[in-house]
């Protein structure tokens, strides 16, 4: 769908205010009910609907009347919603010509106020050329349920992620400035595709940059895995620069290795075709048969040093930073906390952790007075035995091991209740709606106990 930012020109408002509500939507809906986009939208004299009707006359949402009457933003609504923050922001404040068109992003020129002029990278997962998705990127991880502009938004955060990150190391790609949805702000880089150049001056030299690229990036933990004349721009000095950054894995992956051979294989034969470049090759016999080919100077995955960083770590192989991640596993843990213990309202963190500090040293002194009970049956045994003239020493022992396994028993079953209050943890105190239950589940089953103690 092509971008035509002349629309935005007549867009008010209550316009951006449905499209934000079917955006907030489409979390929980494939398509939004009508009835939910007005309630979300909360416009006056539901208004919503007339203006459903405008953004549906610029292709702005689709609607769809299959099972319920609802809407779902398109490409070019979520286009209008990412450059509307972004020149809110003042990241720009103006768009220009389309600079290319990929199988999985289309690029614009932006043009800051002050005449700086930028790229705007628009991703757009789901088309006919590249519907792989789910089998070709980690995006979804253990997710089952997606849509396409969910996708595409995971894969601008992963670029800018990676971005950011090489940038910081040196690595010579372009600036990112900003992201947001599936939009990703970068700087403008000067030159063309390494597929568009026909002649080089020094391609030996343009060849081991490239080359030493792709080494240093897996000296720092991270393999391209798009690495071709696609994917390489270079000026009119010859100066490299790598861009498209979302398919990046690290080398830890179980299929490393194969990556990065593919990278390297494909400069290998671009520059072989393109430049007429040679590349000595040794033919060793070692069977007499058939022959093994050793390519000297090609780099090999296993002989690298990847010492030199852990980048692969620090961004956990995804758009996200450690940050983020953590902020997701603590939404997770909240939610489980949330269920087990929704039972239990009346007791608070300080109350948890006094009564487990309690039960702990309950059960050490339960210990200590276990040890402490045989301690002091043993020293009555020894002086039973002693005065022996008195008493029969057969019938002190039998009467001294009753005692005694009285004792352990009676010590054994507080052992146990203590642990087992240790373990449950706050679920040992009552709710405090359990005194609010009229009539429910609790009050008739004490009625029926209490009606079967009488028997």
């Amino acid at each position: 769908m092509k971008l035509d930012v002349n629309v935005l020109r007549y867009l008010s408002k209550d316009d951006f205010r449905v499209l934000t509500a079917v955006e907030m939507g489409m979390r929980n809906h494939e398509i939004v009910p009508s009835e939910l986009i007005d309630r979300i939208a909360s416009l006056k004299h539901g208004g919503s609907y007339k203006v459903l009707k405008n953004l549906l006359k610029h292709k702005l949402v689709h609607h769809d009347a299959s099972k319920y009457d609802g809407f779902r933003l398109t490409y070019l609504g979520y286009d209008f919603l990412a450059i509307k923050t972004m020149v809110n922001r003042g990241v720009f404040n103006g768009v220009g010509r389309q600079l290319g068109t990929g199988k999985e992003s289309d690029i614009f020129e932006v043009v800051k106020e002050d005449g700086t002029v930028l790229a705007m990278k628009l991703h757009r997962l789901g088309r006919v050329s590249f519907r792989a998705v789910k089998a070709k990127r980690d995006y979804l991880r253990h997710r089952s349920s997606y849509n396409w502009l969910y996708l595409s938004r995971l894969a601008a955060l992963k670029e800018f992620a990676f971005m950011k990150a090489l940038e910081e190391h040196g690595f010579p790609v372009p600036n990112a400035v900003d992201c947001n949805r599936h939009c990703l702000i970068m700087s403008l880089v000067p030159g063309y595709p390494l597929v568009q150049v026909k002649e080089l001056q020094n391609p030996d030299v343009v060849f081991e940059t490239i080359i030493g690229a792709v080494v240093r990036l897996a000296e720092h933990g991270l393999i391209h895995c798009d690495f071709n004349e696609f994917n390489i721009m270079i000026d009119d000095d010859e100066k490299v620069t790598m861009i498209d950054f979302p398919q990046m894995v690290s080398v830890s992956h179980p299929n490393a290795q194969m990556y990065f051979d593919r990278d390297v294989e494909c400069i290998y034969k671009f520059f072989e075709k393109r430049f007429n470049m040679l590349f000595e090759e040794n033919e060793n016999d070692s069977d007499g048969s058939e022959a093994e080919i050793d390519e000297v100077g090609r780099p090999q995955f296993s002989e690298i040093n990847k010492n030199s960083g852990f980048l692969d770590k620090e961004l956990a192989a995804s758009g996200f930073t450690r940050k983020d991640q953590n902020e997701l596993e603590k939404l997770t843990e909240a939610e489980l906390d949330m269920y087990s213990d929704s039972d239990d309202e009346g007791t608070g963190d300080d109350e948890d952790e006094d009564m487990n500090e309690t039960n702990i040293k309950q059960l050490e002194s339960l210990q200590l007075e276990k040890e402490d009970n045989n301690h002091l049956v043993g020293d009555e045994h020894d002086d039973n035995h002693q005065v022996g003239d008195e008493h029969d020493p057969e019938d002190d022992g039998e009467a001294e091991s009753e005692d005694d396994a009285e004792l352990v028993k009676s010590l054994s079953k507080q052992r146990r209740k203590a642990i087992q209050a240790a373990h449950r943890g706050k679920r040992n105190f009552a709710s405090r709606n359990t005194y609010k239950d009229k009539g429910g589940k609790s009050s008739q089953s004490s009625k029926v106990h209490k009606h079967l103690g009488g028997w």
